[in-house]
């Protein structure tokens, strides 16, 4: 997993799939993968991310940087690393994915 603590919060990078049937996060070795259903027009995908992600964290979450692209860099504000790091795999070890 690619995280980095910052004054502001924990910064997760991420894979994004565009056009996918249902919407889940994955991990791929250390790589999280994001599968939206939205299709890549008009900030859909990194609106319905950030929306899904602050349901996870229970917390803020923004765009930091590649609103354009697959690989996208997130901020979950006031979430420190360890915290971060541990719902992921909490989500994930209950259910191989989580959503």
């Amino acid at each position: 997993m690619r995280l980095v603590e910052t004054k502001d919060g924990t910064i997760i990078e991420v894979f994004a799939k565009p056009n996918q049937p249902k919407f889940k996060v994955t991990l791929e070795g250390e790589d999280i993968v994001i599968f939206s259903t939205q299709e890549p027009v008009k900030n859909k995908v990194n609106k319905e991310i950030i929306k899904e992600l602050s349901r996870l964290f229970h917390a803020q979450v923004e765009l930091a940087a590649g609103s354009t692209s697959r690989e996208k860099k997130f901020i979950i504000k006031g979430a420190a690393k360890a915290e971060t790091e541990r719902t992921i795999k909490e989500a994930y070890q209950s259910s191989g994915q989580f959503s």
